[in-house]
């Protein structure tokens, strides 16, 4: 192809278009503070306000700080210039907490997330961010093995990623990845949980996606990504984790480590660098959540880094609101229809409480399970107690507002996942011992009675499903064979040998009263 200089005519349109361009910005400014960006996915894609980030990770800024737009202007570009005008979206950190980043205008090029800044010193640690997403146990090599190097992510000046993916508008190889994108860093060995996919991994998601978009109702999430994990790797057995992701969110595209490997390689086997652009991007890593200081030190839950987080930065609430959309998004997917009070109020979502048309008790047995289950006697006189106290109040409506009392003794293995969730969306008092089936408290109505009642063997304790329950505004009981305790005075975690035990005890006329107290407004 033969090359000539440009006419006169080529000059004037250039010029000429130049003008249009310079009108348009001057009659159609963005905000300052606010970059929408549509696309021809529904809906539109606002996040506001990047907020800087104190590099301790004990640190929390204050809510209100606000940073700016660090998108680069166009204004002083001289077009005349022999040199082309550096034109690069730079990387701005909207929220994070350790574990828990949303970026605007994250960058990817062979498997390495990059970001682009002129400020590098205005982001955390990159270890409070990401790591190398290896499967975890408490060994000093595998704890060094997880921490990120540069091949996991690396920080670019704006001059730096022009000179790789092109310096101009015209001649950038980059990708744009229409929507917004959760990344999950983390490895099969908890994907394949329900409670650490849908009660940690999910809730923590939501939670730091709803108050990073604060005040604003948060954006649709359109892309899920899990790079180090295959199709099956993130799907629990009993199948709870796909239901409970297609209920939640319909129109979600999910993608694993085959999809991530096929992006690597495009930017990575060519004779041309290209990188992906990610607009929005939440990056969730569970080694990261651990670095920091109250998943780390004090409950060992990732989602704890979030939720707590953010609470105390002003930006969720304490009583679960902020989860509501989610559960009741479960609820209409299994049919819920039946003593289920958001439906009855409406879909209204701002009460503190919500009420519900009976006092229904599920009680979900694990006695044909290999392991956690109580002395056979024991759960006999449980079963008792229980059926006792719902026939007596039943007897007393007087006492309880003219409501019927309800016991449901369940295995959920008998139950379809609709039964399931349409139980739980029921439920005031869920009671079972420490496992699995107790991770249905996110499917739980909060009333001003509601709570989750666990069974350890005595001196055990672990703060799965405590803590959940306290981030939903649930109360939680521990049970000592006779004896409980509270979120106030909650012991320290513990497995005793029994911990997994097959012969747990516990003392059912102490769980019936304890029961019976709280549903009466007794116990608080």
């Amino acid at each position: 192809m033969i090359l000539r200089s440009p006419s006169r005519r080529d000059a004037t349109l250039i010029l000429a278009g130049a003008l249009c361009t310079h009108l348009l910005t001057i009659l159609a400014p963005l905000a300052p503070q606010a970059i929408v960006i549509s696309h021809s996915l529904k809906g539109q894609v606002i996040l506001e306000h990047p907020v800087p980030y104190d590099q301790a990770p004990d640190a929390i800024p204050e809510a209100n700080l606000l940073g700016e737009d660090i998108r680069l202007s166009e204004e002083g570009i001289d077009i005349s210039s022999s040199k082309p005008a550096v034109v690069f979206s730079e990387t701005a950190l909207v929220e994070h907490v350790p574990g828990w980043t949303v970026f605007r205008d994250l960058y990817m090029f062979n498997g390495t997330l990059f970001i682009v800044s002129s400020s590098p010193s205005s982001f955390p640690e990159i270890r409070y961010m990401t790591s190398t997403g290896l499967a975890a146990d408490v060994t000093p090599a595998n704890i060094a093995a997880r921490e990120p190097t540069q091949w996991n992510m690396d920080i670019l000046s704006p001059e730096q990623a022009a000179q790789r993916w092109g310096a101009t508008t015209e001649n950038q190889r980059i990708m744009s990845v229409e929507g917004n994108t959760i990344l999950f860093n983390d490895p099969p060995q908890f994907l394949a949980h329900y409670y650490h996919f849908c009660a940690e991994l999910l809730l923590g998601a939501w939670s730091f996606w709803t108050g990073a978009a604060h005040p604003n109702p948060p954006p649709p999430i359109h892309r899920a990504i899990f790079p180090h994990s295959s199709a099956a790797g993130w799907r629990d057995h009993p199948g709870f984790n796909s239901y409970f992701l297609r209920a939640a969110f319909p129109s979600l595209t999910v993608e694993v480590d085959i999809d991530w490997q096929d992006r690597v390689v495009a930017t990575a086997e060519s004779d041309v660098d290209r990188a992906w652009h990610f607009p929005y991007l939440l990056l969730a890593d569970r080694s990261a959540a651990f670095r920091g200081r109250l998943c780390g030190s004090t409950n060992q839950r990732t989602a704890s880094e979030s939720v707590d987080g953010l609470i105390a930065r002003s930006k969720l609430d304490v009583g679960g609101l902020w989860w509501r959309p989610i559960r009741d998004a479960v609820w209409h997917f299994a049919g819920a229809t039946e003593n289920v009070p958001d439906m009855k109020r409406e879909g209204r979502l701002d009460e503190e409480y919500e009420e519900t048309d009976k006092f229904t008790i599920t009680y979900v047995s694990r006695q044909t399970t290999t392991r956690r289950r109580l002395i056979p006697e024991d759960h006999e006189l449980l079963v008792t107690e229980l059926e006792a106290l719902v026939a007596r109040k039943n007897a007393e409506t007087t006492l309880t507002k003219g409501k019927e009392w309800v016991l449901n003794i369940v295995r959920a293995e008998t139950l379809t996942k609709n039964e399931q969730v349409r139980l739980a969306s029921q439920t005031n008092v869920l009671l079972g011992v420490h496992g699995n089936g107790l991770s249905h408290l996110i499917l739980m109505p909060r009333t001003q009675f509601s709570a989750v009642i666990e069974i350890f063997y005595p001196s055990g304790f672990s703060h799965d499903y405590e803590w959940t329950a306290g981030a939903l505004g649930l109360k939680h009981f521990g049970i000592w064979n006779d004896t409980y305790f509270t979120q106030e005075n909650t012991p320290k975690v513990h497995y005793p040998d029994g911990f997994q035990s097959s012969s747990i005890p516990v003392y059912g006329p102490a769980v019936a009263n304890l029961i019976e107290r709280r549903i009466m407004q007794e116990q608080s």
